[in-house]
């Protein structure tokens, strides 16, 4: 837009002031196109479509014109003074100013925006870092196929006559408090698993060692804290009798129980557990590494984040945690969370994951590390690997404006992490020797 004059105050590292001013035929240019606009299709009595005159349309819609002028202007100028000046703008333009407007003289404005800050990185040559040495732990595969065949497990009828912890017993029983039946007292064919602890403390113990066909007087006392006031921290009487006993059969751990996911063989399922469990563990670890690099960067490099960035990470992260949940059929509401209470809780590592993502991606720029076409078509394949998804709807997905630069973004992150960790002291330790100081500073 010529006849742009803009004036520009830095009111902090992530904030400027626009001080936006459009000459006078620029203005009146845009009041004669939307008065046109407007002419075209106003409907006033007494005049047909398209012939009202000027002076009755200035009557009737100056409001709406200066309403529609003015988007114009502010949305034109501003968007080319972003352009003109380089303002790495993150935020929308919150509007301290909005000038009047008038045919035949200038229309200026004041905006505020977040912009990203300009970092210059320092002392990120030769760090010192800790990893954790990977250990493989074959116990953790052993325990893995128990909760498999514990998954598998089917509830039959007890040969045995007699209950042990851990069965499940089916019961009837009646409560008695000072010799009379209370109300939700009792039940019939209640199955009840031995060692839960999901009845009256001391009861489920008492039912250990009762026989099929058995009657019993069971004493307890409910707790001080239970709900009904006429009952807490009184002395009961249950009389139960034990109608059946019923146990967990778990699946032989064999061929057959490994083909049902998937495999041949118990070898292989061993094998494919294993892979798995050490891919994650390597994983684990490299992510570990990757935060006390950037813990230790940031030690050496303090600059401010703008809000709207931090704001947009918890938003990330709070989504996340969402889908997470959802996966497993459980809510963020469950937890007792909404988005503000997230947000309150995990500020301060959101603010610590856009810092490390602006360093990085300052260093990168300090040392001119690119990405190339094979890098972003590489990067393309794995995810269409990882996610099963065919590879022309992920080259699709990543073609548009929006999310090319953000996958771009993320291989030069791992382009810079890698140049860092090749010049940094990186010594490999056992997970019981690292340094206190950088696993606090992990976990924040």
């Amino acid at each position: 837009m010529d006849g742009l004059s803009v004036k520009i105050e830095n009111v902090s590292d992530v904030k400027k002031k626009l001080f936006i001013e459009v000459e006078a035929a620029k203005v009146d240019a845009e009041i004669e196109k939307v008065y046109q606009k407007i002419g075209r299709t106003a409907k006033i009595k007494g005049f047909r479509p398209g012939k009202v005159p000027r002076s009755v349309l200035e009557k009737y819609y100056a409001p709406e014109m200066e309403q529609q002028v003015l988007n114009r202007l502010i949305n034109d100028s501003y968007f080319k003074a972003l352009i003109d000046n380089k303002i790495p703008a993150v935020s929308d333009p919150e509007i301290t100013d909005n000038g009047t407007l008038e045919k035949g003289q200038p229309f200026s404005y004041q905006v505020q925006v977040e912009v990203k800050p300009e970092i210059e990185p320092k002392d990120y040559v030769g760090l010192e870092l800790q990893k954790e040495r990977f250990e493989s732990d074959p116990q953790v595969v052993d325990n893995q196929l128990e909760e498999m065949r514990n998954g598998r497990a089917e509830m039959v009828v007890s040969e045995r006559d007699e209950a042990r912890a851990g069965d499940t017993v089916v019961i009837d029983f009646e409560g008695f408090v000072d010799g009379e039946a209370f109300q939700n007292g009792s039940a019939e064919n209640y199955q009840l698993e031995l060692g839960s602890g999901t009845f009256l403390p001391g009861f489920e113990e008492q039912l250990v060692g009762m026989k099929r066909g058995e009657e019993r007087e069971v004493n307890v006392s409910f707790p001080e804290s239970y709900g009904v006031e006429n009952l807490s921290g009184k002395p009961a009487l249950f009389k139960v009798s034990l109608k059946d006993i019923k146990e967990k059969k778990v699946p032989d751990l064999d061929d057959a129980f490994a083909k049902s996911f998937g495999v041949d063989t118990l070898e292989a399922l061993r094998q494919r557990l294993l892979e798995n469990y050490e891919s994650r563990e390597k994983q684990r670890i490299e992510a570990e590494l990757r935060e006390r690099l950037v813990n230790a960067l940031l030690e050496r490099n303090s600059f401010e984040v703008p809000a709207v960035m931090v704001a947009d990470q918890c938003r990330q992260m709070f989504e996340d945690a969402r889908r997470r949940l959802a996966a497993q059929g459980m809510s963020m509401e469950m937890l007792g969370m909404d988005e503000d209470r997230f947000a309150a809780q995990y500020r301060e590592q959101a603010e610590n994951q856009v810092k490390g993502s602006l360093i990085l991606e300052a260093i990168g720029r300090q040392e001119q590390i690119k990405v190339d076409e094979a890098e972003i078509d590489a990067r393309m394949q794995e995810i269409s690997a990882m996610a099963g998804v065919p590879i022309e709807e992920v080259r699709k997905r990543f073609g548009n404006s929006e999310a090319r630069p953000a996958l771009v973004g993320r291989i030069i992150e791992d382009k810079v992490f890698d140049f860092l960790v090749d010049k940094a002291s990186v010594s490999e330790v056992a997970a019981e020797e690292l340094n206190p100081a950088e696993e606090a500073g992990q976990e924040a």
